[in-house]
């Protein structure tokens, strides 16, 4: 069964506009379910932690259940590893502090030039902190895609810890990390996997990838502003971790240091229930499969809603990438080859002739077309292909709740640009 881009749409109240977002790699919009949870603790259930009176009673209810909720979209072991915070750089920069305690003078990191610099910048700041030393590993310029080779060479000497993203922010590019973890672990290395981009767009099964650590940020999947860390227990349980006295030494409390953002976490569990109504609508094509793979309950019904997104942002990554390369003068960075669409999400950056991206993102917000220009954080990306100092690149990032008929919108708007 196709997604009912209708019934899905009427599921997002900030879509009753005229805008095309395709600013979504930078934030979705809210889905309401997510938008109602919020509300629906603020008045029926807003109190601190384990207070023992009714609200705060309920607060912890609501709390534990996201805990479980995340646990089955990552499909974790259990809730204990899962680790709520502010957002996915906050929550690096505090457990990379974690892992690098025992790092010595010398020691070894990888990090990758195709990755948000949240997932590069707390790792240098760690290895400064301790002496150690970082090995870089670089991208092809022409398709976006991971040098494994390089990565293999980098392995070899034996690091300490691998920083890699599930897909890229700038290029759309998802790297196989299954095969890089394996890669990691047969070298001694921890992984730490930031999977905010390809959070929205894919089905994330973290014991099936057995990655150490990984992490994702709400508001990319249709929720509030929130990040969401997965650790392995053990690894958890074994790291120090840095708190106040009072809070508790158990799992997950010892990472979440002070009081945490209740609504939002409320707000996450609500998206999840979206994405569990869309499993349950529009999943009945990947049942079968995915019940092979032992999947139930929960997470059967996101398993088979993100494989239903998957699909059809397939035809989406398509249809934007025949428009953008019927643009004269246009010039994609990252996988342009259509039999490869499997390797990438539905994000492309480009320049556009001899235009500024800030000039093109403008006449594109003034026929109410929503861009990103820049570099995203991403900033390796855009100094690898020597264009930070010129401005970036635009990015267009289509999600589920994208149409055909917008992505003809913006083919018609660069048309117009490009023609002067």
């Amino acid at each position: 069964m196709t997604l009912d881009l209708s019934a899905i749409r009427s599921q997002f109240p900030s879509l009753d506009r005229e805008a095309v977002f395709f600013d979504n790699p930078g934030g979705t919009q809210i889905a309401k379910p997510s938008l109602d949870r919020i509300t629906r603790y603020l008045l029926e259930s807003n109190a601190n932690h384990e207070g023992a009176f009714a609200t705060s009673i309920a607060s912890d209810a609501v709390l534990d259940e996201a805990h479980q909720a995340m646990a089955d979209f990552y499909n974790a072991s259990g809730p204990e590893e899962i680790i709520f915070g502010n957002n996915m750089t906050t929550l690096t920069l505090h457990i990379s502090r974690s892992i690098s305690r025992d790092w010595q003078p010398g020691d070894r990191i990888v990090v990758t030039r195709l990755d948000h610099d949240a997932n590069v910048t707390p790792w240098l700041l760690a290895a400064k902190d301790r002496g150690g030393e970082v090995l870089w590993v670089d991208f092809d310029v022409e398709d976006g895609t991971l040098k494994l080779d390089e990565l293999q060479k980098a392995l070899d000497q034996k690091p300490r810890l691998l920083a890699v993203g599930y897909a890229s922010n700038a290029l759309g590019t998802i790297n196989p990390v299954a095969k890089i973890v394996k890669m990691a672990h047969e070298a001694g290395a921890l992984v730490y996997v930031d999977a905010v981009q390809y959070a929205p767009h894919g089905a994330i099964d973290v014991q099936r990838l057995d990655c150490d650590f990984l992490v994702s940020s709400s508001y990319k999947f249709f929720g509030p502003h929130a990040g969401i860390l997965y650790g392995k227990r053990e690894l958890l349980e074994k790291l120090y971790a840095y708190k106040v006295r009072p809070a508790t030494d158990s799992l997950p409390g010892k990472f979440e240091t002070g009081t945490q953002n209740h609504e939002g976490i409320a707000g996450v569990l609500g998206a999840l229930e979206y994405f569990e109504w869309i499993g349950e609508q529009f999943g009945d094509e990947q049942v079968e499969a995915l019940a092979e793979e032992g999947y139930t309950g929960r997470r059967m019904a996101l398993k088979t809603a993100m494989s239903a997104v998957r699909a059809y942002e397939f035809e989406l990554s398509r249809a934007l990438l025949e428009a953008l390369e019927s643009v004269p003068g246009l010039r994609l960075y990252g996988l342009s080859d259509p039999r490869r669409l499997d390797e990438r999400v539905a994000t492309f950056s480009f320049r556009l002739k001899d235009l500024h991206p800030r000039l093109v993102a403008e006449k594109l917000a003034a026929k109410n077309i929503y861009v990103w220009d820049g570099n995203y954080y991403a900033i390796n990306v855009t100094e690898r292909l020597g264009l930070e100092d010129s401005g970036g690149m635009v990015r267009v990032g289509a999600t589920h709740y994208n149409t055909l008929e917008e992505v003809e919108r913006l083919k018609e708007a660069l048309l117009k640009i490009s023609a002067g």
